[in-house]
């Protein structure tokens, strides 16, 4: 059978015996983490060079028995010490188990098989060679983790080998703490005290093992993202939200600090389909933004559609919207950040995505902002779906009598003191109203004053500050905007009706000239720079604080880009920017 030569392979390539190409070392550590390995290399970094050599291996680039037998007989036989961690027992690799303690054995070499978990495995402990007390010291450095703990675990295992080196036991890492960049147990008044008075603090939950495997790129990221948009970062980890400290832990400094918006990058629900219950999350009536660190690679994700694969949609998406949380981004991938030489492996982590992280925070701020803006002053967008795009159709629905539904909403807004300057009498006259200005009919538009309008001048301004894919696909499908049929006298007339502080207005057309109806769900379409200039107005111009499509669904969902997880150039993202926004 081919034996090939690599560095770096995935699961898929079971079926493959692979090399790992490393040469042997004193110290062997395998894992199917790639988080503990990437921080053990980071602590064999800061050793002297004299220190024990350590190799770094993942188990899952050593599926195959070929690849078991080759990695036993090149680096195996020529180690002082073997250390694999496994979760999941000895059956989740039971071939590498038994070929590498029967080396081991054979040739005297020290041994150590701890479980993966903070669980006892005494199945593993017996394949183990070392003494019982090494393998118990071992398996704790790894279950407390961070760099600290990774530090004295190789401290310790060169005092096994013989090496006189001073070494501490392992320290405990909280279960649930305060983060902050440089300090994995920091302290409230520690944050408080690197905050900017005056500003919001947005809550930012995430998984302990992060802290545990010093892997918070993404992490430490949002923290001077969110400084950068204007708000104050409170960072917390925790092991699940499910254990009850640490759930306690969130609900007490959310009581206290209150922030208007939480940042939740942990996976899976806490309540069940059907019987949501308030989570730690919303003790403070925060709204809850799910983010997320994807699996994948940013290579993947960027050339896809889908967005995110089936593992992360299901625990980042799927679940999390039981516990009514409001999907964000994905700002971070896993990646390859560097080889090291060292330990001879490819340290694979979190590599945040800049722009993502920017719109993360950019989209935190904006909901601060909703939340901190008295109800009178803000401002508003109802926005009625057109399909097909007839004035017969107007704010149309299956099962539910739409203009009705937005003057009960508009008496609702009224009610709650937000700034309505009129209110239709019934969802007949609201229809009345916006037939008034123009809509989406091509008829007698040019006849039609409309009550909003977007200069030319200004819509290129906005246009110009989108993703070059973008302006690419809206150029290639449509001209550029001086074609655009409904720009007269350098002017976008807009669908819109402005009831004080609160807008009413029409969803404009997909495009022009082609069959509205098919033209309405394509997945392929770009929209014309009218429909990009009714949005640009509403977060321009009007400098709405949140927008709400009302009724059947519109077509916003329908423009060109992935299904979630969105990039800067998918036209959703293009055309909506970083809003509050309810369907």
């Amino acid at each position: 059978m081919h034996l090939l030569n690599a560095r770096q392979v995935t699961p898929d390539d079971d079926g493959q015996a692979v090399d790992l190409g490393q040469s042997p070392g004193d110290i062997l550590f395998l894992s199917a983490a790639d988080t503990e390995l990437a921080c053990l290399a980071q602590a064999q970094a800061s050793r002297p060079a004299e220190a024990p050599s350590l190799r770094l291996a993942n188990l899952l680039r050593l599926g195959h028995p070929l690849s078991v037998d080759r990695y036993v007989e090149a680096m195996v036989g020529h180690a002082r010490l073997v250390i694999l961690r496994l979760l999941g027992g000895r059956s989740y690799w039971s071939y590498g188990v038994e070929q590498i303690a029967g080396a081991c054995r054979e040739r005297g070499i020290k041994l150590a098989c701890l479980p993966g978990d903070d669980r006892p495995d005494p199945e593993l402990a017996a394949w183990s060679t070392a003494p019982a007390e090494a393998c118990q010291r071992l398996w704790r450095y790894c279950g407390h983790g961070g760099l600290a703990n990774a530090e004295q675990l190789l401290a310790y295992a060169a005092s096994l080998l013989g090496r006189p080196e001073p070494w501490r036991e392992p320290a405990p890492l909280l279960r649930a703490g305060l983060y902050w960049p440089g300090q994995a147990q920091a302290e409230l008044r520690q944050l408080q005290a690197a905050w900017q008075p005056g500003r919001p603090a947005v809550g930012l939950v995430f998984y302990r093992a992060l802290v545990q495997a010093a892997d918070l790129a993404p992490i430490d990221a949002l923290i001077a993202a969110l400084a950068d948009a204007g708000l104050n970062a409170l960072p917390l980890y925790v092991a699940s939200l499910k254990e009850p400290a640490a759930a306690e832990l969130v609900r007490e400094l959310f009581a206290e600090i209150r922030p208007p918006v939480v940042l939740n990058a942990t996976g899976f629900a806490l309540s069940s389909p059907g019987a949501h219950r308030p989570t730690p999350l919303e003790v403070a009536d925060s709204v809850v933004l799910q983010v997320v660190l994807a699996g994948g690679s940013e290579d993947g994700w960027r050339a896809g559609t889908r967005g995110l694969a089936a593992r992360d949609l299901a625990m980042n998406v799927v679940l999390p919207e039981v516990d009514g949380r409001v999907l964000a981004r994905a700002v971070s991938f896993k990646a390859s950040r560097r080889y090291d030489a060292r330990s001879e492996i490819e340290v694979i982590g979190h590599r945040p995505v800049a722009d993502r992280v920017r719109f993360v925070a950019d989209l935190a701020a904006a909901w601060a902002r909703l939340r901190a803006t008295p109800a009178a002053e803000r401002r508003i967008a109802l926005l009625l779906a057109n399909y097909p795009n007839r004035d017969g159709r107007i704010a149309n629905g299956v099962g539910l009598d739409t203009p009705a539904s937005a003057v009960m909403v508009l008496q609702a807004l009224k009610a709650a003191s937000y700034g309505l300057s009129a209110l239709p009498a019934d969802g007949q006259a609201l229809v009345e109203n916006l037939l008034q200005g123009v809509t989406n009919a091509p008829e007698n538009r040019a006849a039609k004053a409309p009550r909003v309008s977007l200069d030319l001048d200004d819509y290129l301004s906005f246009f110009n500050s989108l993703d070059p894919a973008v302006r690419d696909q809206v150029v290639a499908r449509w001209g550029p905007p001086e074609n655009d049929p409904q720009l007269i006298h350098k002017s976008f007339g807009l669908a819109l009706w402005p009831l004080g502080n609160v807008v009413v207005g029409i969803q404009p057309a997909r495009g022009y000239g082609i069959d509205p109806a098919a033209s309405y769900h394509a997945p392929d379409l770009p929209p014309p720079h009218h429909y990009l200039a009714f949005y640009a107005w509403l977060r321009q111009a009007f400098g709405v604080h949140a927008i709400v499509h009302l009724g059947k669904h519109g077509n916003l969902e329908w423009l060109p880009g992935k299904a979630l997880a969105l990039s800067a150039a998918c036209l959703p993202e293009a055309a909506l920017g970083p809003l509050p926004h309810l369907y």
